[in-house]
């Protein structure tokens, strides 16, 4: 059985919006930032459907793969969407809804679910941004205001056949790109990933994976110059690699630096 059908009951796509104060919670967490919110990550219904099958995909936010469903808010969403064979389609649903999308592969073979958000106001105080980059050997670092952004992705293999595609960059500003198609290596094997910023590898980022099993002492791994980075996958079961790049804030972004948050989800 899947950890999706352990935590959460077999539901359709329209359901109930969220009560107004825990709306206000779920999106008071997000807002707050990188300190409060931690990580975010893609979680379909099913990471491995057969073909026209309805996929409902939640949000979330949290520590060691625990955490709330966030509701859609279209507001922040830069980019939603699904990419298979058939080109790239916008994952639909309502604002404010939960789960946050849905969607409904045609035909077997990989599907890549992708998503980016707005820039949202940072919620750690300027002097952790600054001991933060400067523990990733950033030198003379300024304290500041800090805004952040998320770049999450999940590969789903429909019909359990995945796609030489999920190796390919996804277009996103920070993202985590497999070098091998996850669910085509033997159990036991390792995975390798590259980290890229705006499309170019961005080294010396520090890579962490966990599954539920390893979720207090996740693999902590620092990318190389190329952005390469090695993830071991032992046990089958739902995986999440993610990264952080923190960069100089744009003119006008009213912040010192920007932080970009990528996620990688898959199941094995």
């Amino acid at each position: 059985m899947r950890r999706a059908e352990l935590i959460r009951p077999p539901f359709a796509f329209v359901v109930p919006v969220m009560k107004p104060v825990l709306h206000a919670v779920v999106f008071s967490l997000l807002a707050a930032g990188p300190a409060l919110a931690h990580d975010f990550w893609i979680e379909p219904s099913s990471f491995t459907p057969a073909p026209g099958e309805l996929v409902t995909v939640t949000l979330r936010v949290g520590e060691r793969l625990e955490g709330e469903t966030v509701p859609r808010n279209d507001a922040l969403i830069e980019r939603f969407a699904a990419i298979d064979a058939h080109g790239d389609s916008p994952v639909r649903g309502l604002d404010g809804q939960d789960p946050a999308g849905v969607m409904r592969p045609a035909g077997a073979g990989g599907s890549l679910i992708v998503y980016r958000s707005l820039r949202s106001r940072g919620g750690r105080d300027p002097a952790t941004c600054a001991a933060y980059l400067a523990r990733g050997r950033r030198p003379k670092v300024k304290a500041g205001p800090e805004v952040f952004s998320r770049c999450a992705k999940a590969l789903v293999a429909v019909g359990g056949k995945g796609s030489a595609a999920f190796t390919r960059p996804a277009g996103l500003r920070l993202e985590i790109v497999p070098e091998a198609d996850p669910y085509g290596l033997a159990p036991g094997s390792s995975l390798p990933v590259r980290v890229l910023f705006e499309g170019k590898p961005v080294g010396d980022v520090l890579v962490v994976a966990l599954d539920l099993s390893s979720a207090d002492r996740p693999q902590r791994i620092r990318a190389d110059s190329a952005g390469s980075a090695r993830v071991s996958l032992p046990r089958p079961g739902m995986w999440l690699i993610k990264a952080v790049h923190m960069i100089a804030a744009p003119p006008g972004a009213g912040a010192a630096w920007e932080s970009l948050w990528a996620s990688l989800t898959f199941e094995r």
